[in-house]
């Protein structure tokens, strides 16, 4: 087996003792990242700050040394460099490319790492197969309001928190963003500046086009549940076939 194919099998295989591990780890990490960047935002001593700092650092290397060989176990390299999965974590080491970290508009960027968990969502996951369709639609529906809140609350924080005593923590700008993604919108913490205000409406805008049609489509799964029947397949597990079928649609054997 060359290189190549072996680093996919680590970074791709979660069903391979060492590809889950991996995965796991990875998932972990951007975890860690995201506590990381959420206590920052609040009153912490100088030896902690730095010591979260130098985690950070690490984490990103990691970060950087996966996204290399992933580009080395793609087989159409070009392609990966610019696929979202590629361009999610091009983003999350781009401080450290940079090596400008202490620039405002660089340090946005690090609110983005979260959506990395994404990978770990879809299809196989780390927690199991979503073998309903439905199921992943609800999964990434829940991912999709969580991303945009914990994303566009970094965001806001990050405009805002200079000159705008209102957003004094992380939790003040997820307060902010709940109320104004479920209109209630209280109005006792408001951004002041342009840009806060501008990232309020690309959160409206993102919540009004990514919600409303994953949910077209979890309507549209479920109506077509309604002819399904529950057969789990005996290989592969799948347990949701068309009410006539006499073979499993994934991987082909003959249902009983």
């Amino acid at each position: 087996m060359i290189l190549a194919d072996k680093i996919s099998i680590y970074l791709e295989d979660i069903e391979h003792p060492i590809g889950r591990t991996v995965n796991l780890a990875i998932a972990g990490l951007v975890v860690v990242s995201t506590g990381i960047f959420i206590a920052e935002t609040y009153p912490i001593s100088s030896e902690l700050r730095s010591i979260f700092s130098r985690i950070d650092l690490i984490i990103l290397y990691i970060f950087a040394v996966e996204y290399l060989l992933r580009l080395i176990a793609a087989p159409d390299k070009l392609k990966y460099l610019f696929s979202f999965y590629s361009l999610i974590d091009l983003i999350a080491i781009l401080p450290m490319l940079t090596g400008i970290t202490d620039v405002s508009f660089i340090r946005i960027l690090r609110w983005f790492r979260i959506l990395r968990l994404l990978r770990f969502i879809e299809g196989k996951t780390l927690l199991g197969n979503l073998d309903r369709e439905d199921s992943s639609i609800v999964t990434r529906i829940l991912f999709t309001i969580f991303s945009i809140i914990f994303i566009y609350s970094g965001l806001i924080y990050q405009v805002e928190h200079p000159i705008n005593p209102k957003f004094a923590t992380f939790f003040d700008a997820v307060y902010f963003a709940v109320a104004t993604m479920t209109t209630v919108g209280f109005g006792d913490i408001t951004p002041i500046s342009d840009a806060g205000k501008f990232m309020t409406v690309l959160m409206i805008l993102s919540g009004i086009a990514l919600i409303p049609w994953q949910l077209g489509d979890l309507i549209k799964q479920v109506a077509k549940s309604a002819n399904k029947v529950n057969a789990v397949c005996h290989k592969c597990q799948l347990s949701s076939h068309d009410l006539d079928a006499s073979f499993c649609k994934r991987c082909g054997t003959k249902l009983s």
